[in-house]
């Protein structure tokens, strides 16, 4: 099968997760991306759980499959000119230093775009390039502290908390290689590049649908709920009898009817409309969680879905990696040896392919100049 990026190229000098993440989903579907490295290698191939006598950190499998590695000290003159060459053969240029960094090493957007009037450079940073807080020193924790991320999340009685994933970094990957494609489609029909400047404070912004909306129209702060939402109820996670979790969602009215219905609470004036719903949240989410209390995960799960109604177990990731579904669907598979997540989305005519997990520091090195015609 065809690639859909097989004629791209992409220079990924950015490091850790989000600018990485960006070429990773590109080279997904076949953009040719070499990793341009420091000769200290990239911080990920450090971050987290490594296997005995591997250098590399899962992460770095990860992160890094499908790019070629290339080590190029920027600091050298020589190997600058080396990068701009690359630059002329590409297509796309991913980094993420802190607004004027990339500009001392003589290698600005102006410079970038004179090599190639066509490039597209993807600029990841905390804040932006612009704005009072473009120099700050920024992080995924900074931006869903700023986001208003934190604040929503736990529970009531609780404090704020963070998420315990990389969320910030993979929600600004995915915008950014969603903004790659888009300034490659205005390249391709007029030769023209251009700077893509994206933050993860205004990434993580984009998830907080429309909170700022109601804040601003109607002075609306949501609270701390837990699992819970405002505008769906019942909706978080429940525990059953045997003490397994289960999650479920009303976020349709004639799924709540079922579940309503399920529970004993169908026809109650109070339950009847999403808002009635809401403004009824303790009431109606105190029968919920005393009825699933009262079963066994097997029998809740069962009469749930019997009932059409949204229920899923809440799952570990011994258990996702054992789901059968997931496991049809390829949404993990095996590279190198490493199980990691698989392609999504999934393209019917131009699929994309995980090629190989990320390379050892520099293996490509001489490949790459050689291509170059360099030394």
């Amino acid at each position: 099968m065809p690639t859909p990026l097989a004629d791209v190229r992409v220079i990924d000098m950015a490091s850790v997760f989000a600018g990485p993440g960006a070429a990773r989903h590109l080279a997904d579907f076949g953009a040719d991306v070499i990793k341009v490295e420091p000769p200290s290698g990239d911080p990920a191939r450090r971050i987290g759980w490594t296997e005995e006598g591997d250098p590399d950190s899962l992460f770095w499998k990860l992160i890094g499959r499908g790019k070629r590695s290339v080590v190029l000290d920027l600091k050298q003159a020589d190997r600058r000119e080396l990068l701009l060459r690359l630059v002329e053969r590409s297509q796309v240029l991913v980094e993420n230093m802190r607004p004027t960094k990339l500009e001392a090493l003589g290698l600005g957007p102006d410079v970038l775009l004179q090599r190639n009037p066509a490039l597209v450079i993807l600029r990841i940073t905390g804040f932006g390039q612009t704005g009072p807080y473009a120099m700050r020193p920024g992080f995924a924790t900074l931006a869903e502290a700023m986001s208003g991320w934190a604040d929503l999340s736990g529970t009531p009685e609780g404090g704020p908390l963070l998420p315990p994933v990389a969320l910030t970094d993979d929600v600004t990957a995915i915008m950014g290689a969603f903004a790659v494609m888009v300034a490659l489609r205005h390249a391709e029909q007029t030769g023209e590049g251009q700077v893509i400047d994206l933050s993860l404070l205004e990434s993580m912004l984009q998830l907080m649908g429309p909170l700022p909306s109601a804040y601003a129209r109607l002075g609306y702060l949501q609270p701390r709920l837990g699992s819970g939402i405002p505008y769906t109820v019942p909706r978080g996670t429940y525990r059953c009898a045997d003490d397994v979790w289960v999650a479920i969602s009303t976020s349709s009215d004639s799924v709540a009817g079922r579940v309503l219905k399920l529970v004993g609470a169908a026809g109650d004036p109070r339950f009847a409309s999403f808002k009635q719903r809401f403004d009824h949240r303790d009431e109606l989410e105190r029968i919920v969680s005393g009825w699933i209390g009262e079963r066994d995960s097997d029998e809740v799960l069962r009469s749930f879905q019997e009932a059409d109604a949204a229920i899923a177990p809440i799952y570990t990731m011994a258990e996702v990696m054992a789901d059968s579904h997931l496991a049809a669907r390829d949404a993990i598979v095996e590279v190198d040896g490493v199980p990691m997540q698989g392609i999504a989305p999934k393209l019917s005519r131009t699929p994309g392919e995980v090629r190989f997990a990320g390379r050892p520091h520099g293996a490509d090195t001489d490949s790459v100049i050689e291509e170059l015609g360099g030394d």
